[in-house]
């Protein structure tokens, strides 16, 4: 499989693996991956901890608009960020022209290895993570088309993904 006939939607929590999955499946694909958070930082000249400080408010305004510019592209790979599905206007813009895939990765494993420091919502500490997952999970469970557990190597989810698609 060499070209997609809709995009590819990541969703889920922050450090999941939706970024670096992206990357490696775009590359296999031969087509364009678009993390939405460069992709808003890049719109707003602004870095997302620098736009948290006009609150997390504006920064879903932000992300509402990338989602309607992104959901217009076609056969592209998009990473979102882990909060984009507290808006469910930006799934269904996102889905017009995708397949919502979310990546589900154990939150104990997230909490390992996960870098906080360039995450607002986790500035009080990495235990946050938790409370996200409790506020998240079944609200990705409800937005995707497939969920795929990220408990193996990265070719491994490469392969489910794209037996998916197939």
């Amino acid at each position: 499989m060499n070209k997609l006939n809709k995009n590819i939607i990541l969703i889920g929590m922050p450090g999941c693996g939706k970024t670096t999955i992206g990357k490696v499946l775009a590359k296999r694909l031969k087509v364009e991956f678009i993390d939405m958070d460069w992709y808003i930082e890049k719109q707003s000249g602004k870095t997302i901890s620098k736009i948290f400080e006009k609150g997390e408010e504006y920064f879903r305004q932000l992300e509402n608009e990338a989602a309607r510019k992104l959901g217009e592209k076609n056969q592209v790979i998009i990473s979102t960020g882990g909060g984009v599905i507290k808006n469910l206007e930006n799934i269904e813009l996102l889905k017009k022209n995708g397949i919502v895939v979310f990546i589900d990765r154990p939150v104990e494993d997230i909490k390992k290895n996960i870098e906080t420091s360039k995450r607002p919502l986790l500035k009080q500490g990495v235990d946050k993570i938790y409370d996200l997952f409790k506020e998240r999970y079944n609200i990705y469970k409800e937005c995707c088309d497939f969920q795929i557990i990220n408990d193996s190597s990265i070719d491994e989810i490469i392969q489910k993904i794209i037996k998916i698609l197939n």
